[in-house]
């Protein structure tokens, strides 16, 4: 059985400098209380255009994202590849509410699958429909009561507009795209699209993958229900597993508008909906590509697990595994050390514009049960050995 604990794989790429950043930088956001009054400070100095990218960039951004620009990326993208991980190029700007800049987004995320045409480096695209569309429309068009008036419809025809190029862009240059999850009252509309695309594109293999939260206590059987949706319609179902990233606003929300939560009971709950979908996607894999995003080690040994008793070869390309970067590089990189295909998500783009997602990054590492102790733990255990070679 694969083991996760080999620091000398896991952190091979890195100097003593670069460890020796992360440590530091783990501890900090091991600090729930520091992490709390680091975000609104950080934004005032932002918006106050005090000099602190600088720190910024030689911190967190170093830590998480892979460069400002898709070139500015190769260095990171070479560096994985050394050690056979892929790269999913995420431009990673967010807020954006005009037209003239989900245009600009869209044709980002259309270099980025270019970028990886007949490039193994680069397995996928992705990208976020709120960063091509208003999130007040997407609202809209998952409601099923209000109407769009003809300014919107419009405006939800340029969205399936930047859609259909992205989808068509991804078949044609044989570059999946995974469509990212997003909150539960904009998620419905996110998924008809998703749908009719692989319908579209996913005749002989899977081009575009819809993104299933888990810590969503419907989302198991909605996958058991698209299963048989693409199997009746002759297309295969492209997958992007996740636990999910927006659980503490969505309970704060279902309990402010008063309906039922969509989140699962307890943890438990959601790790065994994990566990319980990586199997019916393996038993179901003839019909079906999928990426499992996750930085649970148990999770993760029980798809290899399952990848060997169906006698599945490690490098089989239907089946991915995927973590961010900065996180979890003792699952990526053992995993890749073992032929198994792994890719990490590498944020990118203007340091200003991505704050967002370095600070929900932050806000991950320090909400989720045992990831920082994990992180530094690691990063300690590889130290000492070094040490001890000196």
């Amino acid at each position: 059985m694969i083991s996760f604990n080999n620091t000398e794989i896991a952190f091979k790429s890195k100097s003593d400098k670069d460890l020796k950043r992360a440590f530091r930088l783990f501890k900090i956001v091991g600090i729930p209380f520091l992490v709390k009054i680091g975000k609104p400070i950080t934004n005032i100095a932002i918006q106050l255009k005090l000099p602190i990218q600088g720190i910024i960039k030689r911190t967190i951004f170093k830590q998480f994202c892979g460069g400002e620009t898709i070139p500015d990326c190769q260095e990171k993208i070479d560096e994985l590849a050394n050690s056979g991980i892929g790269t999913i190029l995420d431009y990673s700007v967010e807020g954006k509410v005009k037209e003239e800049d989900f245009d600009a987004t869209t044709e980002e995320i259309i270099a980025a699958l270019d970028k990886g045409f007949n490039n193994p480096k680069i397995p996928f695209g992705v990208f976020k429909v709120t960063g091509i569309c208003r999130f007040d429309l997407l609202e809209k068009i998952n409601s099923t009561t209000e109407k769009l008036n003809d300014k919107e419809k419009a405006e939800y025809q340029r969205l399936l507009q930047r859609i259909e190029k992205i989808s068509s862009r991804a078949n044609e240059r044989k570059t999946p795209v995974f469509i990212d999850a997003e909150e539960s009252w904009i998620q419905d509309g996110i998924d008809r699209i998703a749908y009719e695309m692989m319908a579209k594109y996913n005749k002989e293999e899977a081009y575009i993958y819809n993104t299933i939260q888990i810590y969503r206590h419907d989302r198991l059987e909605h996958l058991k229900k698209q299963t048989s949706i693409a199997k009746d319609n002759g297309y295969k179902l492209g997958i992007k597993l996740v636990r999910g990233a927006y659980m503490e606003k969505e309970r704060a929300r279902s309990l402010e508008k008063s309906y039922p939560s969509p989140i699962q009971k307890d943890k438990a709950s959601t790790d065994n909906d994990f566990n319980l979908a990586l199997v019916w996607l393996v038993e179901n894999i003839d019909d079906i590509s999928f990426c499992a995003g996750s930085h649970n080690e148990d999770s993760n040994i029980l798809l290899t697990t399952l990848m060997q008793e169906k006698g599945i070869e490690s490098t089989d390309k239907r089946i991915h595994f995927a973590q961010l970067l900065g996180m979890s590089d003792h699952i990526s990189y053992n995993l890749a050390y073992n032929n198994y295909n792994v890719a990490k998500y590498v944020p990118y783009g203007p340091v200003n514009e991505v704050l967002p997602y370095l600070l929900r990054r932050a806000d991950e590492n320090t909400s989720v049960a045992g990831q920082t102790s994990r992180e530094l733990s690691l990063i300690i255990q590889e130290t000492k050995r070094r040490k001890a070679q000196d």
